[in-house]
C-alpha cells in the first residue's frame, strides 16, 4: 500500500510482532509502538516482561495507553490508502477514452464535451452538471479525437448530414457551402443507416450460417472419404494379405517338393550302401576262411572243404546300379505358374467388382447431331453412329466437326463421377473417350490431354493406343468388344474398360479438368465397307447396381433437341 506521491510508507505503521498496520497502537518506555492486543499477549505468554524489539527488561508490567497521535496518522494512512486503490480501479485500461483533465493517473471519462472539445472524469465533469454556463454544452458518451467531429471549415460541431453530398456537416454549411441541398439530423440519417446495417447484418448471418452448413457439407465429405479409404484399405490388406499367404503357401509347397525328392534320393542311397556293406562283411569273412584254408597242412581237410569255398557267394551285379539326383527341372516354374494362376484368378475377381462399382455411376449418353461431322449417320434414338461415305448438306456452325468424322455426346459433365458402355464389335478402326468443350473442331485434330483429349484408339484391326501424347501401345488380345469409359472429374480420373472380360484397358490420372467435358465418338472412315458397323451407345446392365445411386447428373438432358 505505498504511494508515490506520499513520503509515508507502509512499513513505518507496522506491528513487528503481528507485522500488520497498528490496531490500537500503544508506546512502551522505550518508545517503541506495538499494538495493544500483541503487546499485551505477548508478556502473558513470557516469563520475563521485556521490549520484543530493543529486548530491555522492565521490573514490572508497563501500564500502556492508546498513543492518539500514532493512531490517527495510521488512521489517516489507511484513507489515503484507499482513496489511492480507488483512484486505481477507475483508471482508464487500454481501449477506454482517458480523462482530458487528470494530471496524475488518467481516470476514465463518463462523458465528452462537443463545445470544449474535452473529455471528463466524474470528478471533472462536475462543473458541467452544476454550473448554468457549461450546463448548456453538448455532452456525449465519451470518445477520443473529438476534433473529429468538428468541422474544418467553420469549426462548428458536426450536427447534419447532407444526403446530396453524403457527408456530415456543421450548421453553418448549408448556409455558405451546401446551398439547396437536402439535409437531416445526424440522428435521422443514424437511424437509417442503422436499419440498413440490421439488413446487412441479417445477410451476413445468413452468408455465415450458409458457410457453416458448407463446413458441415465439407466435414461430411471427409468422413465419407475416410470411410471409403478405410474399407479400400482394408480390402486392400484383405487381397494382399492373402496374396501373400498363397505365396508363402506355394514357397511351403515347393520347399517340401524339393526336400521329398532329396530325402527319397538319400533313403534310396543309404539303402544301396546298406547292401554294399553286408556284402563287404560276408567277403571279408570268405576271404579270411579262404585264406586260413590255403595255409592248412591237412590235405584231408583242404580237400573236402575247397569244393565249398570255391563256389562264389550269390551277390548283386553293381555295375548299373547308380544313385541318380532327382529333377528339379521346372519345379519352380510350375509352382511360380500355380501362383500367378491363383493371382490372375484374383485379379480377375478384383477387375469384376471395380467394374461393377464404376458401372454405378452409368448415365444416359445420346449423340448431339448439331456436333456431327457432316459424313456421319446418327440413329433416330442417336445411340448408333457410322460413317456414310456421304457428305450431307448441315450448316457449318460453330459445334460441328468439319474436318474429322467425329461427334459428341448431347450431355456435359463439370463435376462428380459418371459413366457410359460403346459397343465396338465388328469394327477396325474407332475413337471413343471424353474432351473438353473447348477442342478445335474445324481442323486436323491432335488427340492428346495437352490438346483437351483423353482417349483410346484403334487403328488397322488390331492396333490399340492410349493418346497420351506420346501414345502408349496396347497390347490386348483378343481386342473388347464392347467399352466402358468412366470419369471422376474432381479426381482428374479416365479409365477405359473391356466390358466383356471386365479388364481395366487403360487409365489417364492426375487430368486437370476446368471447363465442361462431352463423351467423345469417332467411327472413322467407311474404309470400303471393311469398317461399316457402328459405334453403339449401350445400355448399362441394371442387375448388379442401382442406378439412382449415380453421383453425376448430365448438364443437358437428351431429347430436347430435334435431329436434323
Amino acid at each position: 500500500m505505498s504511494s508515490g506521491s506520499n513520503l509515508r510508507s507502509e512499513d513505518q505503521f507496522l506491528c513487528s510482532i503481528c507485522l500488520d498496520v497498528f490496531t490500537d497502537p500503544v508506546s512502551t518506555p522505550c518508545g517503541h509502538n506495538f499494538c495493544k492486543a500483541c503487546i499485551t499477549h505477548y508478556w502473558e505468554e513470557n516469563e520475563r516482561c521485556q521490549c520484543p524489539v530493543c529486548k530491555k527488561v522492565f521490573k514490572m508490567r508497563p501500564e500502556v495507553e492508546v498513543n492518539t497521535f500514532i493512531r490517527e496518522m495510521v488512521a489517516q494512512f489507511r484513507h489515503e490508502a484507499q482513496q489511492e486503490a480507488s483512484s486505481r480501479s477507475s483508471a482508464a485500461k487500454p481501449g477506454e477514452v482517458p480523462c482530458d483533465v487528470c494530471t496524475g493517473t488518467k481516470l476514465k471519462a463518463l462523458k465528452s464535451c462537443l463545445v470544449c472539445l474535452l473529455s471528463y472524469c466524474q470528478t471533472h465533469l462536475e462543473p458541467h452538471l452544476t454550473t448554468p454556463g457549461l450546463k448548456k454544452h453538448q455532452l456525449m458518451e465519451p470518445v477520443k479525437n473529438l476534433e473529429d467531429r468538428m468541422c474544418l471549415q467553420h469549426d462548428k460541431p458536426l450536427e447534419l448530414f447532407c444526403r446530396t453530398d453524403q457527408t456530415c456537416v456543421c450548421l453553418v454549411c448549408p448556409v455558405l457551402d451546401h446551398k439547396n441541398h437536402k439535409f437531416v439530423p445526424l440522428r435521422e440519417e443514424s437511424e437509417g443507416k442503422k436499419a440498413e446495417l440490421k439488413k446487412t447484418e441479417a445477410e451476413v448471418q445468413k452468408m455465415i450460417q450458409s458457410r457453416r452448413v458448407k463446413i458441415q457439407e465439407i466435414k461430411e465429405s471427409v468422413k465419407i472419404s475416410k470411410d471409403a479409404a478405410d474399407r479400400e484399405k482394408a480390402e486392400g490388406v484383405q487381397v494382399f494379405t492373402a496374396l501373400k499367404e498363397a505365396a508363402e503357401r506355394g514357397l511351403e509347397e515347393l520347399i517340401k517338393e524339393i526336400q521329398d525328392k532329396q530325402k527319397t534320393a538319400e533313403k534310396q542311397a543309404e539303402d544301396f550302401i546298406k547292401d554294399l556293406e553286408q556284402e563287404i562283411s560276408e567277403l571279408m569273412k570268405r576271404s579270411s576262411e579262404v585264406k586260413q584254408l590255403s595255409q592248412s597242412e591237412d590235405h584231408l581237410h583242404l580237400l573236402q572243404s575247397f569244393s565249398s569255398l570255391k563256389a562264389a557267394p550269390p551277390t548283386k551285379n553293381w555295375t548299373e546300379i547308380r544313385v541318380h539326383p532327382p529333377s528339379y527341372e521346372g519345379t519352380v516354374v510350375r509352382a511360380a505358374a500355380q501362383l500367378l494362376e491363383k493371382i490372375k484368378k484374383k485379379m480377375k475377381q478384383l477387375m469384376e467388382a471395380d467394374l461393377k462399382r464404376v458401372q454405378q455411376y452409368a448415365v444416359d449418353v445420346t449423340l448431339d447431331p448439331d456436333t456431327a461431322h457432316p459424313d456421319l449417320i446418327l440413329s433416330d434414338d442417336r445411340k448408333q453412329v457410322k460413317d456414310g461415305d456421304v457428305r450431307k448438306k448441315l450448316p457449318d456452325n460453330p459445334e460441328r466437326f468439319s474436318y474429322c468424322a467425329n461427334v459428341l455426346g448431347h450431355q456435359s459433365f463439370s463435376s462428380g463421377r459418371f459413366y457410359f458402355e460403346v459397343q465396338v464389335k465388328g469394327k477396325t478402326k474407332w475413337t471413343l473417350g471424353v474432351v473438353r468443350e473447348s477442342i478445335n473442331r474445324k481442323g486436323k485434330i491432335g488427340l492428346s490431354p495437352q490438346k483437351g483429349f483423353w482417349t483410346v484408339v484403334l487403328r488397322n484391326g488390331n492396333e490399340y493406343e492410349a493418346c497420351a501424347g506420346p501414345s502408349v501401345r496396347l497390347h490386348l488380345q483378343p481386342g473388347p468388344e464392347k467399352v466402358g469409359v468412366f470419369v471422376d472429374y474432381e479426381e482428374g480420373l479416365v479409365s477405359f474398360y473391356d466390358v466383356d472380360a471386365a479388364a481395366l484397358i487403360y487409365s489417364f490420372t492426375g487430368c486437370s479438368f476446368t471447363e465442361k467435358i462431352y463423351p467423345y465418338f469417332g467411327p472413322c472412315t467407311n474404309d470400303g465397307g471393311k469398317n461399316s458397323a457402328p459405334l453403339i451407345i449401350c445400355p448399362v446392365s441394371q442387375d448388379d447396381f442401382n442406378s439412382d445411386e449415380s453421383e453425376s447428373k448430365p448438364e443437358s438432358e437428351p431429347g430436347s433437341d430435334e435431329a436434323p
